[in-house]
């Protein structure tokens, strides 16, 4: 903090404490003592030779002036104390001349070559190993290597507020389950994270992920996010989304692997998926801090094919859209959030990204007899709790359940229940500081039953069946090794029983080992 003027400004300085005079003489005699930024002193704390060459500087230069301008009542005593303790830490006084010289250059150097005296540039290459094994998945899937490239350009304009623009490329596909039953051919059960996060809000056509013109995994640069956050007050701060973009862009997934560059490798095991209803590209959202443990966040997202398009059902209120709120409560140890959400999609049905094909409520046309094809809006209230408690150093334990409940309004109608649930491990700094290892235990997105036969039958349902048919689990484990500060390697694997939850599509082992470059 500036030069203090009375000790009172110390806030941990009490006239009991026994050196309380002293520093009262120094302050009041030759005003040359400073506190820390929160007005403290810190007086128990060690010190280092540095730091009282530093104030022995300041007192000097203060007693300098003091001489200078004849109005000291310096005794000689006094002068030869100081030129005692001048001598002494001489060679401490010139090595930190030395360091503030240096400093001075380095900063100099800096503002020379700065990518921008108002934005930041960050970035991050992954690359994904992987390969499927199982039964029928081994035989239909090779070990690939693939990519994705980001460029995030955060600029500032007051020094509270936040410009991002981000661009990426990625070539990046989808391993086949290898299932034969329930459609399970395709799914995206076994997606890793990275696709997941690179497709956000694409929709799906029947079992395949397709964005426009398919270039969105061809390894073409797109701007793939743009958005600006700014506070408004102390307590409010405001989300203008014109990208692409999802709730977790806004409020707190409260997962401690949603990270795709350092966190869980596959999509299911970084966040609850119910988080990602539709596809979204532009709104608004904020968040309001009630106290400083409770926020409530909250935001209307239009969808992605509709909120840039000003057809007649499209449009950012006429078209797709996702209107969601969750109040979150965080503290040093726990974290606990309450997720609504309602949304609306014009055909994409309930995209969580993750789960079984009949999950979504979309319907399955016919190509080859368009008279049987049909108009399937659906509309989604999704209600989802997610927590994450620090049991102590070094152990987390989290998860969340999630619940959706979806209505078909086009020409078949019909109610529809999903459910999904996770248990997450997360083990920071396992075996060393800055190394993390996470176990994921879950039921990825199942349909728990459907209210009409004609609708069950129409997103792909077996004649007669009105839900999944039976219940898979994901399982994930992962160890993320720190090689350097900026480079790090996460091998792990994630086992799919049931895939489609069907018991009779073999098991599914996805390998796979994750390299993060960030600078």
């Amino acid at each position: 903090m500036a030069q203090v003027t009375s000790v009172s400004q110390l806030s941990d300085v009490q006239p009991t404490d026994w050196a309380f005079q002293a520093l009262q003489s120094l302050v009041e005699r030759y005003g040359c003592i400073a506190g820390y930024p929160d007005s403290t002193y810190r007086g128990n704390r060690a010190l280092t030779r540095y730091e009282f060459a530093a104030g022995l500087n300041a007192c000097l230069n203060r007693v300098n002036e003091l001489i200078a301008a004849a109005t000291s009542d310096l005794s000689r005593e006094d002068l030869a104390i100081l030129q005692r303790l001048q001598e002494e830490f001489a060679i401490e006084l010139a090595s930190l001349r030395g360091r503030v010289d240096a400093l001075e250059a380095q900063t100099a150097e800096l503002e020379a070559n700065q990518f921008s005296t108002t934005t930041k540039l960050a970035g991050e290459v992954i690359t994904y190993l992987a390969d499927a094994f199982g039964e029928t998945a081994g035989d239909i899937n090779n070990t690939t290597l693939g990519y994705r490239v980001r460029l995030n350009f955060d600029t500032s304009f007051t020094g509270q507020d936040r410009l991002r623009t981000r661009v990426q490329a990625t070539n990046l596909r989808l391993f086949d389950s290898g299932g034969t039953f329930g459609g399970s051919q395709g799914t995206r059960e076994g997606q890793d994270a990275t696709i997941v996060e690179d497709f956000i809000g694409f929709g799906v056509t029947g079992e395949t992920r397709v964005a426009p013109s398919s270039i969105a995994q061809s390894g073409e640069v797109l701007a793939t996010q743009l958005q600006y956050q700014f506070p408004v007050g102390d307590r409010f701060r405001v989300y203008l989304e014109a990208g692409g973009t999802d709730p977790t862009y806004i409020t707190d997934p409260i997962s401690p692997f949603v990270d795709t560059a350092t966190g869980a490798l596959s999509n299911f095991g970084q966040v609850n998926p119910m988080f990602f209803p539709i596809g979204n590209q532009a709104g608004i959202g904020a968040n309001f801090l009630v106290t400083p443990e409770l926020s409530l966040d909250f935001g209307y997202l239009g969808g992605l094919d509709t909120a840039n398009n000003p057809g007649e059902d499209t449009g950012l209120f006429n078209g797709d859209y996702s209107a969601f709120t969750q109040l979150v409560y965080n503290n040093d140890r726990f974290k606990v959030g309450l997720f609504y959400l309602n949304a609306y999609s014009g055909s994409f049905g309930v995209d969580t990204l993750a789960g079984s094909n009949p999950a979504k409520v979309i319907v399955v046309n016919d190509v080859n007899n368009p008279e049987n094809n049909f108009s399937n809006p659906v509309v989604a209230n999704t209600y989802a709790a997610q927590l994450n408690f620090r049991v102590f150093d070094g152990f987390e334990l989290g998860g969340w359940v999630g619940y959706t409940a979806a209505r078909a309004v086009g020409e078949i109608k019909g109610d529809a229940d999903i459910w999904n649930y996770a248990v997450t491990l997360h083990f920071p700094d396992l075996f060393r500081e800055g190394n993390a290892g996470g176990i994921v235990v879950g039921m990825q997105p199942r349909l728990t039953g459907i209210s009409n036969a004609i609708l069950a039958s129409a997103i792909g349902l077996p004649d007669g069946q009105r839900s999944d048919r039976d219940t898979g689990l994901h399982l994930e484990a992962f160890y993320r090794y720190q090689l350097t500060d900026n480079v790090s390697i996460t091998p792990g694997v994630f086992w799919l029983t049931a895939p489609n939850h069907d018991a009779r599509n073999p098991d599914v082992v996805i390998g796979v080992i994750r390299t993060s470059f960030l600078f």
